[in-house]
């Protein structure tokens, strides 16, 4: 079996030109909200008796969710205070027939499932979605794509702003018409993907019932490279910068591996975790990051990292894990982190 240096599949998310899924507001955008409700969203425990990992951590962030109404496109059912209408007959047709042109197989029975969101985007804390059919495929330069789904769904809320204690939402896109294919992960070059992505855009479009323009078509990108994890980027608007994102991440998990083969040369075991509050040494420090954060009441924390030498940020910037712990740091509260 041929090994290649990049495993790629894409899911693509399509919005429909047609009223709202489940009520018969508009589906337009509008410039301003009128009104708000305030939420807060709770990790509940599912049926199994287990509570979902990351509703939980989201909830640790303890943030508040806002919500503006538009007139004529929001009613009762975007805010979860009115039980969805039936779906619309419009979206449910352009799906079918899009199917069809995917030579996918047409489940017996449509039923809308409850998928959990949890960062605010949707005011009932999940999404609507049905699976319409499966197992197509798509002829892309002599190549056969496989279809896995292709189902029928509502967009989220669009986020308007964000603070440290707050994230404000407009429900105008919140129940838009969402075609979503998924395929297989069946790319194996960053152009490729962008070859695949416009394909099918293409044949959307032949449906006449897409709408048109930036934010209402929505790739998600699942990339793996030999020796790493399936790593997901989620939407990307601009189909030209599809091969650019692909090659980022590739080099980002190339560096990971090279990164543990070093640590693994060197002997490097686990340590025990042992920080240390240095928080008196820096207090003159003219590092504006370091000034913002003590006179925000923090404190400085140095961990030592044995065997780590040179792999923080080193073979001239090739080697950055000093930048992936900053990302990881930052989802939980923490300015940033300074290496040596």
């Amino acid at each position: 079996m041929t090994e290649h240096k990049l495993t790629c599949g894409i899911e693509i998310h399509q919005q429909l030109d047609t009223k709202k899924l489940f009520c018969s507001c508009d589906s337009h955008l509008c410039e301003e909200g009128h009104g708000s409700i305030y939420r807060r969203l709770r990790p509940t425990t599912s049926e199994m008796g287990e509570i979902d990992r990351a509703a939980l951590a989201q909830f640790q962030r303890n943030l508040g969710y806002r919500y503006q109404s538009c007139e004529g496109t929001s009613c009762l059912v975007e805010l979860d205070e009115e039980p969805p209408h039936d779906t619309n007959a419009e979206a449910l047709a352009t799906t079918l027939t899009f199917s069809e042109m995917m030579k996918a197989r047409v489940v017996d029975e449509i039923h809308f499932m409850r998928k959990i969101v949890v960062d605010g985007s949707n005011t009932s804390g999940f999404q609507r979605t049905a699976l319409v059919a499966m197992n197509g495929s798509l002829d892309v330069n002599g190549r056969d794509i496989s279809i896995l789904s292709i189902c029928l769904e509502e967009d989220a809320c669009r986020k308007v702003e964000t603070t440290d204690a707050e994230v404000t939402y407009r429900t105008d896109r919140l129940g838009i018409p969402l075609i979503e294919i998924a395929t297989g992960p069946d790319m194996h070059d960053p152009e490729e993907v962008m070859e695949v992505a416009l394909r099918i855009g293409t044949l959307l479009r032949a449906t006449r019932r897409v709408k048109r323009g930036i934010g209402t078509i929505r790739e998600d990108l699942n990339i793996s490279v030999p020796g790493g994890a399936r790593i997901e980027i989620k939407g990307v608007q601009e189909l030209r910068l599809l091969p650019l994102f692909v090659e980022n991440e590739m080099k980002r998990q190339n560096m990971l591996i090279r990164v543990k083969e070093i640590l693994l040369e060197r002997g490097t075991v686990p340590a025990a975790f042992e920080p240390v509050d240095v928080t008196d040494i820096f207090k003159t420090s003219a590092s504006k990051v370091i000034k913002g954060a003590l006179s925000d009441k923090g404190k400085v924390i140095a961990v030592r990292l044995p065997g780590f030498k040179g792999v923080m940020n080193g073979e001239n910037g090739t080697l950055r894990l000093g930048a992936e712990m900053a990302q990881r740091a930052r989802t939980k509260g923490v300015k940033g982190i300074f290496h040596s």
